[in-house]
């Protein structure tokens, strides 16, 4: 993508997502998300009533007496956004591919945090650590953040979730909100979710195609894997074969979601060929009740 094409896609996000955040998103977000952290503000003596768990032991060590940490809600948020750019994500059969969904999500997510004066980072992650752009506030992160997302190219092809939130759990020490967005075509990253979740409010926002619950009917069919980099031979006019591949795709979701649901990880199901819009707010809604 040359220079002058970059320059206009990015504007063209710029535009459409920096007006949703504005006039859909900032109250939901306000309250879906800010001061959901706890600061270290102070330490004081104990009084009666106190919790035990809160008691600073070097402090109390030190002047012989029980002293307590005082904390306070954190005003000011850190977002991570911890992006899947794997080659699964070059797919789409209705509207958009993946990967231009997950584009103008990240520049709704991002403009508005900063609308909240909140700092944005983001791990772009496949099977490797692709990039990590630290968290800063500013318009012009933002649109670095876009211009990065829609001109990167990825080095590795296949989808590690375990490996990037291991990534994200030992790299990023502050309790932070961490956007989660991937069509979760992965294995083996429910205990790496857990303890990420434990430390850090992760929501995730599963990137959906409508082609991928469904086979067409349309007798022998080439299927390539863009992760694998494989081809494969199919004869979708078998009913057998689709309703296969349709419950195969349904245990995959379903294992999804109960993985999300042991990590206490709220999560939204968001389609190529649908406005995300309704689903953001319903996710926004939810965690703010």
């Amino acid at each position: 993508m040359d220079s002058a094409e970059l320059i206009k896609k990015v504007r063209k996000i710029e535009i459409r997502t920096k007006r949703l955040s504005q006039q859909l998103f900032s109250g939901q977000y306000h309250s879906a998300f800010k001061g959901r952290g706890m600061a270290f503000s102070e330490v004081r003596e104990y009084q009666f009533g106190d919790e035990v768990r809160s008691i600073d032991w070097n402090v109390t060590a030190r002047f012989d007496h029980p002293y307590v940490k005082v904390f306070e809600e954190e005003r000011e948020l850190t977002v991570m956004l911890l992006i899947d750019v794997s080659a699964s994500n070059l797919f789409g059969t209705r509207k958009q591919f993946k990967v231009d969904l997950i584009s103008e999500l990240a520049a709704v997510l991002s403009f508005s945090a900063i609308n909240n004066n909140d700092k944005v980072g983001v791990i772009f992650f496949s099977n490797e650590i692709e990039k990590f752009i630290p968290p800063k506030k500013g318009k012009s992160h933002i649109l670095c953040i876009i211009r990065e997302l829609i001109n990167y190219e990825p080095m590795a092809k296949q989808t590690d979730i375990g490996m990037a939130l291991r990534y994200l759990t030992d790299a990023v020490k502050k309790r932070c909100t961490v956007f989660l967005i991937s069509d979760f075509v992965s294995h083996d990253f429910g205990q790496p979710l857990r303890i990420a979740a434990n430390k850090h409010d992760i929501v995730a926002l599963q990137i959906h195609d409508a082609g991928e619950e469904y086979l067409p009917d349309v007798g022998l069919m080439q299927l390539y894997d863009a992760e694998s980099e494989k081809y494969c031979m199919i004869d979708t006019s078998s009913k057998k074969v689709r309703q296969h591949h349709h419950d195969w795709w349904q245990q995959c979701r379903r294992t999804n979601l109960e993985l999300f649901r042991h990590a206490g990880v709220d999560v939204a199901n968001l389609y190529t060929d649908r406005d995300y819009v309704p689903a953001l707010t319903e996710l926004f809604l939810r965690r703010s009740n």
